[in-house]
C-alpha cells in the first residue's frame, strides 16, 4: 500500500521532537495506521539548522508554501503557531485537498469556525489534538470517550508556566516576581511572560474545549481572562490554612442561563486530585452526566510529549482516509449542523463562592459593619479568619463566602471600601469546590 507522506511545517522544539517519534517508533506506527508512515518534506525558516535535525534524507525547504503545494504531500503537519502565517498556509492545504494536522491553539481558537468549515465542504480532517495540554489525549476524550455524556463542566490546569509559578510560591514563600525570574532560567517562561501568565494560553484552549463538550462555535473573544501577576504569596497561605490551593484556572459549565468562559486565579479544596498537579505539570477534570468527574494529567508542554499527540492524530488521520467523509468523527464532536450558538455568559452574570481579604481597622464594629454590607447583598459567610493587627492599628479580615452572583460580591466591595474603617483595597478571588 502507499506510504503517506507528510510535510512539516516547522521544525523548532516539536517539530523536532515529532521528527524523532516518527522515525523512533516507526515500525510501531506502521502497524497501528495500516500502511507506511514517511517524512516527505519539511519547511523552516533557519534551513540549515533543521537540516541538521532531521539528517540528510528530509528535504527541507525554506518557503513553507511549497510544501503545501507539493502534491506528493497527503498531510500537512502545521507546528509554526500564530494566526497570520499559520492561517494562510492551513486554509492553503485544506483547498489543495491534503488532510492537516496542528498543535496550534491560537490559530484554532480565533479561526477554528473557519478552518473547520472550509475543511467540511473539501472532505478533509483538520485534527488538532496537541492543541490542548500537550500530551495528554483530552480530545479524544471528549470527541470519543464522552460521546454518550451531556458534558456539565470542565476545569483544567492548562498553563505549565503558571502552574509552575503557583506551585513554586506555595512551596518557598518566594514572591511571583523571583518565581518567575526563575522560571525565565529555567525556560520554563518566555522573555515576555505575558501570553501564559494573564491567561491568554489558557483561554485559548479553554475555548477549543468548550466548542467540544458543549457543540458550539469557537468564542475566545468572549473568554474572561485574568492572570497571575499580581496575587501576593500571603493570599496563597491563607488559603491554605483555610484548606485550599490556588491554581490558575480554566472553567467552562454550561448553565440554564448560559455557557461560563473564564480564566482566573481559583481556590480549590486541597483534597480534589487537581488542586494537587504542581510544578509544569497539567490536569483536566471533565464532568459528564453518566461517567461522572474524570481527570486526566500528564505533561502540557514540551518537544516529545507534544508530539506523541501530533503523531496520534497522523495515525487516526491515516486510518481514516478511506472513511465516507459523513461518517467520520466531526471536528467539534458534534455534526456540523447540531452546533448551537449558546450565550456566553458575562464574568458577572457568574455565580461562583469567593475570597474576599479585607484590611481594616482593628477597633469594635468593623467585622460587624463588613459582615451587614455582605449580607445586604444576600452573600452568606462559609468561614472567616482575623490576622493579628499590626503597629498602625489594622487587621486583615479572610473571608470566604457560599456561592453568589458575581455582580452581588461586586457590589459589596465598593460598599465595604467605602467604609471610612477599611484599609486599601478589597482582594477578590473565586473560589470552586469542582464536586462530582
Amino acid at each position: 500500500m502507499k506510504p503517506i507522506n507528510i510535510g512539516l511545517l516547522g521544525v523548532g522544539t516539536v517539530g523536532g521532537g515529532t521528527a524523532t517519534v516518527l522515525k523512533r517508533n516507526a515500525e510501531e506506527i506502521s502497524r497501528r495506521a495500516g500502511r507506511q508512515i514517511r517524512l516527505l518534506q519539511a519547511a523552516s525558516r533557519d534551513v540549515a539548522r533543521a537540516q541538521s535535525v532531521l539528517g540528510p534524507d528530509i528535504a527541507v525547504l525554506a518557503d513553507a508554501m511549497q510544501v503545501v503545494n507539493n502534491p506528493d504531500v497527503d498531510i500537512v503537519v502545521e507546528l509554526i503557531g500564530g494566526d497570520t502565517v499559520a492561517k494562510e498556509l492551513v486554509l492553503q492545504a485544506i483547498a489543495n485537498g491534503k488532510h492537516v494536522v496542528t498543535a496550534n491553539k491560537k490559530l484554532l481558537a480565533l479561526h477554528g469556525t473557519e478552518i473547520f468549515a472550509r475543511a467540511q465542504e473539501q472532505g478533509v480532517m483538520v485534527a488538532f489534538e496537541a492543541a490542548v495540554a500537550g500530551g495528554i489525549p483530552i480530545i479524544k476524550a471528549l470527541r470519543e470517550g464522552l460521546s454518550a455524556n451531556r458534558i456539565e463542566w470542565i476545569a483544567g490546569i492548562i498553563n505549565g508556566t503558571s502552574n509552575f509559578i503557583l506551585t513554586e510560591m506555595r512551596e518557598k514563600g518566594s514572591s511571583f516576581t523571583e518565581v518567575l525570574a526563575e522560571a525565565q532560567r529555567l525556560g520554563y517562561a518566555e522573555a515576555d511572560p505575558t501570553f501564559d501568565i494573564e491567561g491568554h494560553d489558557a483561554g485559548h484552549k479553554l475555548t477549543i474545549m468548550a466548542a467540544l463538550a458543549f457543540g458550539i462555535p469557537m468564542q475566545f473573544a468572549r473568554c474572561y481572562l485574568e492572570g497571575i501577576s499580581q496575587l501576593q504569596g500571603r493570599d496563597i497561605r491563607y488559603a491554605e490554612e483555610l484548606g485550599y490551593r490556588v491554581k490558575l484556572l480554566g472553567l467552562t459549565r454550561r448553565t440554564a442561563a448560559g455557557v461560563e468562559l473564564r480564566v482566573h486565579p481559583t481556590l480549590i479544596p486541597e483534597q480534589q486530585l487537581i488542586a494537587n498537579v504542581n510544578g509544569v505539570m497539567n490536569a483536566v477534570l471533565a464532568k459528564g452526566d453518566a461517567v461522572g468527574p474524570t481527570l486526566y494529567y500528564g505533561a502540557g508542554a514540551g518537544a516529545l510529549p507534544t508530539a506523541s499527540a501530533v503523531v496520534a492524530d497522523i495515525v487516526d488521520v491515516t486510518r481514516l482516509l478511506t472513511a465516507d467523509p459523513e461518517h467520520r468523527v466531526p471536528h467539534l464532536a458534534f455534526q456540523p449542523d447540531q452546533l448551537q450558538d449558546l450565550p456566553i455568559l458575562s464574568i458577572e452574570e457568574v455565580v461562583s463562592s469567593y475570597y474576599l481579604r479585607i484590611g481594616a481597622a482593628d477597633r469594635t464594629g468593623v467585622l460587624a459593619n463588613i459582615t451587614r454590607l455582605l449580607a445586604d447583598q444576600g452573600i452568606s459567610i462559609e468561614a472567616l479568619i482575623q490576622k493579628g493587627s499590626v503597629a498602625d492599628g489594622t487587621a486583615e479580615i479572610v473571608i470566604l463566602t457560599h456561592k453568589v452572583q458575581e455582580k452581588m460580591i461586586n457590589t459589596a466591595i465598593v460598599q465595604i471600601e467605602a467604609l471610612e474603617s477599611t484599609v486599601g483595597k478589597v482582594v477578590r478571588l473565586r473560589m470552586e469546590q469542582l464536586h462530582g
